[in-house]
């Protein structure tokens, strides 16, 4: 009796487990196929969110830019237990005239978005104590602070 117990036990087990990888996938399914569909100068703003969806997000200062992403996540091994490895990352950066005619596409996969080199130089600030507005701005803040004048000075 037990072994038959056990046996059920261990058989729940195993087939709760898959051989199948498990993939997480956020945004646009297949994207890099579905960017290979888009033709300059002949979509407009509605062909494309026919074909893609509506876009993941917008630019702020611009809305004639938008942005397509996908993102996908897979397990690596069962000896590495579980941890989790970013297989696809690909964004689709889309381009609109006024009229919301695509006028420009980028593709950015992993491997390009590796080679994005960013500046090294920092901006100087010209910031002197001895102006104007700084002498006015700390004796507002004395008086703020001591609007009666009584405070100990050191």
């Amino acid at each position: 009796m037990k072994n038959i117990f056990l046996f059920i036990i261990i058989l729940l087990f195993i087939s709760a487990c898959t051989l199948k990888k498990v993939e997480r996938h956020h945004g646009v399914y297949a994207l890099d196929q579905k960017e290979q569909k888009l033709k300059l100068n002949k979509f407009n703003k509605n062909d494309i969110i026919l074909i893609l969806g509506s876009p993941s997000t917008k630019s702020h200062f611009d809305n004639n830019i938008w942005f397509y992403m996908e993102r996908k996540k897979g397990n690596l091994s069962l000896k590495k237990l579980g941890k989790e490895v970013i297989t696809d990352n690909n964004i689709l950066i889309l381009e609109f005239n006024n009229r919301g005619v695509l006028i420009k596409k980028e593709f950015l996969d992993l491997t390009n978005m590796n080679k994005l080199k960013f500046a090294e130089k920092q901006t100087e600030s010209n910031y002197r104590t001895n102006t104007f507005m700084y002498d006015f701005l700390s004796s507002m803040r004395q008086k703020i602070n001591d609007p009666l004048g009584k405070r100990k000075k050191n």
